[in-house]
């Protein structure tokens, strides 16, 4: 029998439709919205208590008003975009499943599926159609429904991986008459950029990402085109990736799972998108069994997690989204990415959000338990980040992660939030709060350096929650070490006295931390201030670094730095007091390209250095 005796019209289709039956439609982009929109408009009496399953519903036909009628019930696993109203109403089942389970159920005939609608590409030479842009369950679903209807769409693009379906599964084929849905790239303002800035500021070379839908990945997309050697193992692919994969920033080569290919289940974006997919060999689409797998994606090294968050409280809980835009919406849905980080060889889960909502209204708050879909593993949160920087939460106590949160709160959020968690005793009662600090934080200092032994160190402003890390760089000096930069043999550095140490008054310090190891496991290994002279143009300046980074040219560079920022800031020249013994700060002072004006005083000299034109 040639494929082409099977075609019929919907009205033929619908006729075949039982009442009770339960229909499986193609997801997301793929819907097969000619058949769709014959369920919804026709009014035979066959067209009862049907139910319809969906994974993923982006598209609008199946609409609020049809919900309410005696006609069908979508029963979905996917919770946000316009599912989410009609589920909160009681008119949507949702079904609550970690993604990588579905094509069980499916199989197991836990879900049983009565008829299968899915859009298709045309048939090839070789009696083979193609899913396009939908790879999820549609092969597990065809093999246990009896009634298989597949909607030709000439525009869906043809795509590689596990797409290909021949003309014999089907039963009946219907053409489409509708473009494929296509959706608008997602607009982006100037803080979800800067937030996108600060997520990609953490991701490093040969990292391995996942990709969702909204503001964040649409500019996430475009901070990465620095990279080298990305990898893609994604539920959605999308305009941004796309763009991400042109640039050369992904070459997919350090990935064990479809090494060299970027690897996703779903499209989702404009039509300039599905014409760069067709053929496109270098894109590979599988099934959520593959896709969604935690063992799979943790098989991939380095594989960072990037999920948008609602709301987060000062202990590390995540309140995600609701609602249109929300894909990534609820525990269930990201739980197998965040799974397969933890998995993954230095994997990260890194939530990401603007510090306030459109409103104006703290997202940074005290506690979060009131809002919906909460994701209460704080424990694998690793990483938040807003548009005022990233807070480490791996490894971290409570106290910590708090003063984390509150760094990168909105500034006018800060102080309230400090009082807040003091009445909780969540951070010590002396805790000191510099509330005009807040908006001087000089966020632009910000550089990266690889030194002699191949050290790769990151260099910041100091941060009030850089308590607890300067104090452990403390205790692994020597006596000598502490006697040089303290000029007295201190013995302990309780919270009381390096609490004041971190928090500085911009106006009058700058104080620069270098930092070295994986963004979420960063370790301080020195510091370099300089501190105003209130009745002089000039700076004291003193360094300090971990004796076994000593000698790799890591003093130098903070010291060429504090000069830089000294002199944008209208200083005039440094001082300092160096002990004589401590031979190798003075060489740090010597080469650094400025004369330096030495006075012996007892056992130290005193150092003036003025700025003037380097050497």
């Amino acid at each position: 029998m040639d494929w082409e005796d099977k075609i019929v019209s919907p009205a033929e289709v619908i006729d075949r439709i039982e009442p009770g039956m339960k229909i499986f439609l193609g997801t997301g982009v793929a819907e097969p919205l000619t058949l769709i929109r014959h369920i919804m408009s026709e009014e035979h009496p066959n067209l009862r208590d049907l139910e319809l399953i969906q994974i993923v519903s982006l598209g609008e036909l199946i609409t609020m008003k049809e919900l309410h009628s005696q006609k069908y019930r979508l029963k979905t696993f996917f919770s946000g975009w316009v599912a989410s109203e009609a589920i909160s109403e009681g008119l949507v089942d949702l079904i609550p499943s970690r993604f990588a389970r579905i094509p069980e159920l499916i199989e197991s005939r836990q879900l049983p599926i009565d008829a299968v609608f899915i859009q298709i590409t045309p048939p090839n030479e070789a009696g083979y159609c193609g899913l396009g842009v939908a790879v999820d369950v549609a092969r597990q679903a065809i093999d246990q429904a009896r009634f298989v209807v597949g909607e030709i769409n000439t525009q869906v693009p043809r795509t590689f991986g596990d797409t290909f379906i021949h003309v014999s599964d089907f039963d009946f084929f219907v053409k489409s008459d509708n473009e494929p849905l296509y959706f608008e790239r997602w607009p982006v303002d100037e803080v979800f950029d800067q937030v996108a800035a600060n997520v990609a500021s953490v991701i490093e070379d040969g990292s391995c990402l996942c990709f969702s839908v909204g503001p964040i990945y649409e500019a996430l997309g475009r901070h990465l085109v620095h990279k080298r050697n990305l990898g893609i193992h994604t539920p959605f692919f999308t305009d941004s990736l796309m763009e991400l994969v042109k640039s050369g920033a992904v070459t997919n080569r350090n990935k064990p799972v479809y090494r060299g290919k970027s690897l996703t289940s779903y499209a989702f974006g404009t039509k300039e998108l599905m014409s760069w997919l067709d053929r496109n060999p270098m894109i590979e689409f599988q099934g959520i069994d593959t896709v969604f797998s935690p063992i799979q994606i943790g098989r991939n090294p380095r594989f960072i997690a990037v999920i948008p968050a609602r709301k987060v409280d000062i202990s590390g809980t995540i309140a995600m989204h609701i609602g249109k835009g929300a894909v990534a919406s609820t525990p269930g849905e990201a739980a197998d990415f965040i799974n397969g980080a933890e998995l993954s060889r230095g994997g990260c889960t890194i939530f990401a959000l603007p510090s306030r909502n459109l409103k104006g209204q703290a997202n940074i708050l005290l506690s979060v338990e009131e809002f919906p879909n909460l994701f209460s593993l704080r424990e694998s949160v690793d990483m938040v980040v807003t548009e005022y920087g990233a807070a480490n939460m791996k490894g971290r106590t409570v106290r910590e992660r708090a003063q984390a949160l509150i760094d990168i709160a909105h500034p006018e959020d800060r102080q309230n939030l400090v009082l807040q968690a003091k009445e909780k005793n969540i951070i010590y009662q002396d805790q000191i709060y510099l509330p005009e600090c807040a908006f001087l934080y000089p966020a632009e200092i910000s550089e990266k350096q690889t030194f002699r032994g191949g050290t790769e160190v990151k260099f910041r402003h100091i941060r009030p929650s850089d308590e607890e890390e300067m104090r452990r760089l403390f205790y692994r000096f020597s006596d000598e070490n502490v006697y040089y930069r303290y000029f007295s043999p201190i013995k302990i550095m309780p919270h009381a006295k390096m609490q004041q140490y971190v928090n500085v008054d911009c106006n009058r310090t700058i104080s620069i931390v270098a930092l070295i190891g994986p963004p979420e496991q960063e370790h301080i290994i020195a510091e370099a201030r300089f501190v105003k002279d209130i009745k002089q143009p000039y700076g004291d300046v003193a360094f300090v670094v971990d004796e076994k980074y000593q000698g790799r040219g890591i003093a130098q560079h903070l010291y060429q730095m504090l000069i830089r920022l000294a002199k944008e800031r209208g200083l005039r020249g440094f001082t300092a007091d160096v002990l004589v013994s401590n031979k190798s700060m003075m060489k740090v002072f010597e080469k650094g390209g400025l004369h330096v004006n030495a006075r012996l005083a007892g056992v130290a000299y005193e150092l003036t250095i003025p700025f003037g034109k380097l050497e």
